[in-house]
């Protein structure tokens, strides 16, 4: 029972990993679609360079795509919609219109005062006729308005013409009519101001314009238009029903092949025709092959493609990028990336109205670029897309443009820093897809006039899509523990509180931070590794030192050291402290990991060779206690630790040269550096010799810029002062 406990805790780690490979394997066949595969694949205008397909089975030839959509606008467009009628609105019209009238006729009629000595039914004396008279005209031209109808036109006809035809719902009878036998509010009210101006001319004789101008100041001030509301609106249920049962009437099929007829002969170039058939044999195809073979075996292949690719993505992490494999959190982030986009992908098999080129695929490479490197990207994101192929209709179209997409997005975002750069990333991705897809399309249909200008619509709003990479590896940040470009930049912001403190408290060490940061930030471009993130690392790795800012002799502006004071091995503990205090600082400040990572192996587990040399000189009798003058470590164990840890120590012994001449400069970084690996500070770390030693000519050109000397000005001879 022991030995079996033993094993699985020596073995947990590699056995975590294989749970983590056959989950996600799992998820992915789960969302694998439950039907055969054609095992054919073919391209408009390309010769068919298989054995001669024979129809093992009868089959209805199904119309495409675009010969549907031509017979739905044909039918859609003969379409009549439905509208019902309100017979509630007349008499709720009528009322209001005669309670306001009464009101507000008696303060109307004073416009007529010049008309007091006329004898027209406008006259004093025939007031009460004259009001019965013009009320009883306009409720008889409302109802006769409201009798042949006010039509209220929804957005999608709101510009329909005259000859427009509908159908008009009338308690149980459907009757056709045209916009034109109709009323809109605006031509109703129209009619009702033309007419009720003509009845008054006809009973008045109007001397001057000015009379004229009073009349029609009268019937705006009636405010007809209160009283003229639609009393036909549109049937939208009633309509949409009709219109799903047109839609139904559509054949899908236009004919059938028979079984043992001939489909296509190899060799045969593939037609327009050609392709809509083997398009109908190829679903027939699959939809018959679970039902006749089973779908276990299915199944079966499905789990051994899913498998081997998942194994080609474990061997890989193992063989090549060892950091990712010993961590289990990056390795759950990058299946979790793979299982998601491949969900996605489904989404868009399932649901025919998402189309797969909308999905913003290059979010994978980019996020796993920004956290990781380009080779890593790139081939999580070609396994990935060779997986979400079997949800395309067309796996060659698909994979081609989606892996030429995610090469653009490698290529055009080396490294996020700015917002901008994720703004042209989209754009040449979108231009990628457009090119490619266009170069396709002239290759398959050999006209440029029948490409879907919709198709560049669906790229244009993938690339959009694209713009929320930027939240996703923010959130990815917060999650997983990852550290951005983004990030790093802000981190190396000067201005950032912590280095605000830093140059304020120490500024000889903050300037010491800074050099280190542009000796180590060179050196990693030329070996390979993360220049923002050494850089981040350097400008953070003393800050433990503000601690006791007078202990280091590059804050001792007095030239008192208080260290001196001192017995050896207590000054070592106090210079060796600035790590610990360094790390606690840094998570007060809540600094990510790999910052921290900086301060605690910047010094690895070296002597503080100054005590420790001066403790066995003062006593060469006593044996010293090492652990008091060594740093805690842990010694770096990437290429950026290691490198920082090259760059602190020969900046800090550049400071003491005497002679600031090349070969002493040579000497010196060469000296530090062996001397450092002498006591096996790089050896977790995965640097080779030949990294190092570009490393060092590195710092010795660095070094011999920034010491190099400069020309003595003349001074001025006493007689010309």
């Amino acid at each position: 029972m022991e030995s079996i406990i033993y094993s699985i805790k020596k073995y947990s780690k590699i056995i975590f990993k294989i749970l983590l490979f056959l989950a996600a394997s799992a998820l992915v066949l789960f969302l694998m679609p439950r039907s055969g595969k054609f095992k054919f694949e073919y391209a408009k205008g390309r010769p068919w360079k298989h054995a001669a397909l024979i129809s093992s089975f009868d089959f209805p030839i199904y119309k495409t795509t675009e010969e549907l959509n031509f017979e739905k606008d044909s039918i859609l467009q003969k379409f009549r919609p439905y509208f019902v009628t309100d017979s509630n609105i007349i008499n709720n019209s009528i009322n209001n219109f005669n309670e306001n009238f009464v009101v507000q006729y008696p303060e109307l009629q004073k416009d007529f005062n010049f008309l007091k000595n006329k004898k027209t039914f406008f006259s004093t004396s025939n007031i009460k006729n004259k009001n019965t008279l013009i009320r009883e005209f306009i409720t008889n031209e409302i109802i006769s308005i409201y009798n042949q109808g006010i039509i209220s036109l929804p957005d999608q006809y709101i510009d329909s013409p005259n000859a427009f035809e509908f159908y008009l719902i009338k308690g149980n009878f459907l009757e056709p009519y045209s916009l034109a036998e109709v009323f809109t509010q605006k031509s109703a009210y129209q009619t009702l101001q033309t007419k009720l101006l003509s009845f008054i001319e006809k009973n008045i004789t109007f001397n001057n314009s000015n009379e004229t101008n009073i009349i029609n100041s009268f019937i705006s001030r009636l405010q007809l238009n209160k009283y003229l509301n639609a009393n036909i609106s549109f049937d939208s249920k009633r309509s949409e029903i009709e219109r799903q049962e047109l839609l139904k009437n559509i054949s899908l099929t236009n004919g059938a092949i028979k079984a043992g007829q001939l489909i296509i002969a190899k060799g045969e170039i593939v037609t327009s025709n050609t392709i809509k058939i083997i398009d109908s044999y190829k679903l027939t195809f699959e939809s018959r092959l679970g039902i006749d073979s089973g779908y276990s075996q299915i199944i079966i292949g499905q789990g051994l493609i899913v498998l081997l690719f998942f194994c080609s993505v474990f061997l890989f992490l193992f063989f090549f990028r060892k950091d990712v494999y010993d961590n289990n959190k990056s390795i759950s982030f990058i299946l979790l990336l793979m299982v998601g986009m491949i969900t996605l992908a489904r989404g868009s098999y399932s649901f025919y109205y998402i189309p797969a080129f909308i999905i913003p695929f290059a979010i994978l490479p980019i996020t796993i670029r920004t956290f990781f490197d380009s080779r890593l990207a790139l081939f999580i994101h070609i396994i990935t897309i060779l997986l979400a192929s079997f949800f395309a209709q067309n796996s060659f179209q698909f994979a081609f443009l989606q892996i030429a997409a995610g090469i653009t997005s490698i290529f055009s975002l080396f490294r996020i820093e700015r917002r901008s750069q994720l703004v042209k990333a989209s754009i040449y991705i979108f231009l990628t897809y457009s090119v490619l897809y266009t170069a396709l399309f002239l290759w398959q249909e050999g006209d440029i006039k029948k490409i879907d200008p919709f198709s560049f619509a669906k790229f244009a709003f993938n690339g959009g899509l694209l713009l929320l990479t930027y939240l996703a590896i923010y959130i990815f940040e917060k999650i997983f523990g990852f550290l951005s470009d983004v990030t790093l930049a802000e981190l190396s912001n000067s201005n950032h509180p912590l280095l605000s403190k830093l140059a304020e408290q120490t500024p000889g060490t903050f300037h010491h931070s800074i050099q280190v940061g542009n000796l180590a930030i060179e050196a990693v471009r030329k070996i390979g590794g993360n220049p923002l993130l050494v850089y981040a690392g350097a400008m953070y790795h003393d800050i433990g030192k503000m601690e006791s800012p007078s202990l280091f002799t590059e804050n001792q502006l007095s030239g008192i050291n208080p260290l001196n004071e001192m017995e050896l091995d207590k000054g070592a503990q106090l210079v060796i402290s600035h790590i610990e205090n360094g790390i606690k600082l840094a998570k007060k400040h809540n600094l990510p990991q790999q910052i921290i990572d900086f301060i605690a192996t910047h010094q690895g587990t070296t002597k503080t060779k100054y005590f420790y040399n001066s403790f066995v000189n003062k006593y060469p009798d006593k044996i010293p206690d090492i652990s008091m003058f060594t740093y805690p470590g842990p010694t770096p164990f990437s290429k950026e630790t290691a490198v920082l840890m090259m760059a602190d120590a020969t900046e800090a012994a550049s400071r003491s040269l005497s002679s600031f001449n090349d070969d002493a400069i040579d000497k010196l970084v060469e000296y530090i550096i062996n001397d450092q690996m002498d006591q096996g500070q790089f050896i977790n770390a995965p640097i080779t010799l030949k990294e190092i030693t570009e490393v060092k000519e590195v710092f010795k050109r660095r070094l011999k810029i920034i010491y190099h000397s400069r020309i003595k000005y003349p001074e001025l001879d006493k007689k010309d002062e």
